[in-house]
């Protein structure tokens, strides 16, 4: 009797996210998709990957250089990208046979909840549903503070990038003319930050806050946030304050810049803001200084919340391990964060990404470098690389974030950072998930031994 080859479910992903990606460089290297010109296909490539990837790192000018068929083609990318591909299939999935195996439960949940004992259907109606509100309020938000500047589709644009943490701007340098708006920073703030909280969060705070405002009774209680909620929401300010207060320090202490205290103070928090993966920016990234750079790249590498628009390694790895060392230095079995403890496989989880997302970028700059002038002496290369570095990890991040080398690179740099970017999005969970599927349970233990460490 033969059995069907069946494909493991971490495969699905990368297959769908694929075929999106190669319809969509299509569609871009259609004369109908450029304003003006032609595109080769390594770009149309690299800007369908970043598109889809939600990143926002982009080899030509959005506003120009594509027409407006193209810049839909992107919006579209960026949406699918954003809500991700698990989402919509998983929803045409249930709404056309009306019938979701236990096991397709799982697979979708494990990558939109840390709960999979949940109601697919419900929950990713209600996602697609809340998410198109927000971006839809964002758009109209935008367009009444600057009809003008965001016009009906541009305002709608930059809504879905931002709440989708895509980054890509119809303006060519990105936001840099809205800088002192408090307005407009605060409209893109909101969206990405509740595109980068997770969706499982973001269902939570709907849930409670509707609770509270429609409860009538004293008797009827609400329930609080889950412990993991909590976790991600304080984990997050906790890094834009951080990171709102050193990037006004590294960047405007003693020095403003020609910007008035104002400005500075809200150029600093919006960078700290977009760089845990939105990718926008109202200051010009290639002028900021060495210490800002780093501080951003940290940012970026953790990135936002498990099963959002985000990227990187994620708030709650970050939490994980600052638990895990904690613990270490006060002499406790168990990585303690708040009142519960993180449980030990989480934890060998985020050690395990941590070590995976580290050698990915120092593979990826170590190629760039090759690729970017690996036969230059040092001397004439200066500085070139901390930005492919920021460039790297930028990618892996799905930022989208640069210091202005992005067109500059050769095919093989571009073809690299594709990769990098396809890797970020989809590399931190399909790579736990084939872990922990090759993972077996042993019944044995071997015989422990002292090593010397440091």
């Amino acid at each position: 009797m033969h059995t069907r080859p069946t494909l493991p479910p971490y495969a699905l992903p990368i297959i769908f996210f694929g075929l999106v990606i190669l319809t969509g460089t299509v569609l871009l290297h259609h004369s109908a998709s450029l304003a003006a010109g032609s595109i080769s296909w390594m770009d149309a490539l690299f800007t369908a990957t970043s598109a889809t990837c939600v990143t926002g790192l982009a080899v030509v000018d959005t506003g120009t250089f594509f027409s407006r068929f193209g810049q839909n083609v992107i919006l579209g990318l960026i949406q699918v990208g954003g809500l991700g591909i698990m989402t919509f299939t998983g929803l045409a999935f249930y709404l056309w046979r009306r019938h979701v195996s236990f096991s397709d439960r799982i697979a979708v949940g494990q990558s939109l909840l840390h709960d999979p004992t949940f109601h697919l259907g419900k929950f990713l109606i209600r996602i697609v549903l809340w998410t198109f509100l927000i971006e839809l309020c964002g758009a109209l938000l935008l367009y009444i503070q600057a009809p003008t500047e965001f016009t009906p589709h541009s305002a709608l644009f930059h809504a879905v990038s931002a709440f989708c943490n895509a980054g890509f701007s119809l303006y060519s340098d990105s936001l840099m003319g809205w800088r002192g708006n408090w307005g407009i920073n605060l409209v893109i703030m909101l969206l990405i930050v509740l595109g980068g909280i997770g969706f499982s969060v973001l269902v939570e705070l709907q849930e409670v806050s509707l609770c509270r405002l429609r409860k009538k009774r004293p008797a009827k209680r609400c329930r609080r946030l889950s412990w993991y909620a909590r976790v991600v929401l304080r984990t997050s300010l906790f890094l834009v304050i951080a990171g709102w207060l050193a990037l006004f320090a590294a960047e405007f202490y003693g020095s403003s810049r020609g910007l008035t205290m104002n400005e500075s103070l809200l150029a600093a928090l919006f960078q700290s803001v977009t760089c845990r993966t939105a990718g926008f920016n109202t200051m010009d990234i290639g002028r900021l200084t060495n210490v800002s750079l780093l501080i951003m790249l940290m940012l970026m590498f953790i990135g936002g919340a498990p099963g959002s628009c985000a990227g990187g390694i994620k708030v709650t790895t970050f939490r994980a391990l600052a638990a895990f060392v904690q613990s270490q230095f006060k002499g406790r079995k168990q990585a303690v964060v708040g009142r519960f403890a993180v449980n030990g496989e989480a934890v060998n989880n985020a050690l395990i990404l941590l070590v995976f997302a580290t050698g990915i970028v120092a593979l990826a700059t170590l190629l760039l470098t090759i690729t970017e002038g690996g036969d230059i002496p040092h001397p004439e290369t200066r500085g070139m690389f901390l930005e492919l570095f920021f460039e790297a990890v930028s990618a892996f991040g799905t930022v989208g974030l640069s210091t202005g080398i992005t067109a500059k690179l050769s095919v093989a740099g571009k073809a690299i950072i594709t990769a990098l970017m396809f890797i970020g999005r989809l590399g931190p969970i399909v790579f736990l998930v084939a872990i922990q599927s090759f993972q077996k349970e042993l019944f044995y233990s071997w015989p422990e031994e002292n090593m010397l460490i440091g």
